[in-house]
């Protein structure tokens, strides 16, 4: 049995449902999600003092191969059941305002759900990466931002070009639970046990993990 969760899927025609909410948005292609997804998403809602984290699956992340993504469908099936969590959402939302970039994705959801307090998440290493997004500053002048740490990114993510631009906006120890409640631009950096699934080792595996990997 699943844990249904308490949250209907979001949808722009209902705004006043999450009106006053702290979201959490951890977008990706999820191909395919696995626990890591979820483990980062547990510990956000956790330390961060959000309601409920969406999982927004994207139609196609620009910076990764088509061939190798999966169909959206397949996708968000496989997320919805690793999810499994009374406070979480998976939703292919994106594909239905249809955006592509990060920085509309977060414009759009700004504009569609007034009042709601949104935070975006991302690991380590898409810090590292986030100088190569589409209009990446005007993402930290949307949302306060959350990075999720993990081994091995630490010291080269603290000496990349996006934590060095926001560094001084970085929420201090302690104080990350009201990240959602800060004025853009806003940092916190949460450093999390590091979870050994990867959706490349997954795919290279046939889809399966490790643990269900067929002995021959």
């Amino acid at each position: 049995m699943t844990a249904a969760s308490v949250y209907p899927e979001p949808h722009p025609g209902a705004p006043g449902l999450w009106r006053g909410l702290r979201v959490g948005l951890l977008g990706g292609s999820f191909n395919p999600a696995h626990a890591g997804h979820r483990h980062i998403a547990e510990e956000a809602l956790r330390r961060l003092g959000l309601d409920v984290v969406w999982w927004l699956v994207s139609p196609q992340n620009p910076l990764k191969s088509v061939a190798e993504m999966a169909p959206a469908p397949v996708r968000v099936a496989r997320a919805r059941a690793v999810a499994d969590h009374p406070r979480m959402v998976v939703t292919a939302l994106e594909e239905r305002l249809g955006t592509c970039f990060t920085r509309d994705t977060l414009a759009e959801l700004r504009r569609r759900f007034p009042g709601v307090r949104f935070v975006w998440l991302m690991g380590g290493d898409n810090l590292l990466q986030m100088p190569h997004w589409q209009g990446w500053t005007q993402i930290f002048a949307t949302v306060p931002v959350a990075v999720l740490d993990r081994s091995p990114y630490s010291v080269r993510m603290v000496g990349g070009k996006a934590f060095q631009r926001y560094r001084r906006r970085t929420s201090r120890s302690g104080s990350t639970a009201r990240l959602a409640d800060r004025r853009p631009p806003a940092l916190a950096i949460l450093r999390i046990r590091r979870h050994p699934a990867s959706a490349t080792a997954i795919r290279r595996n046939g889809g399966l993990p490790m643990a269900d990997r067929p002995h021959r």
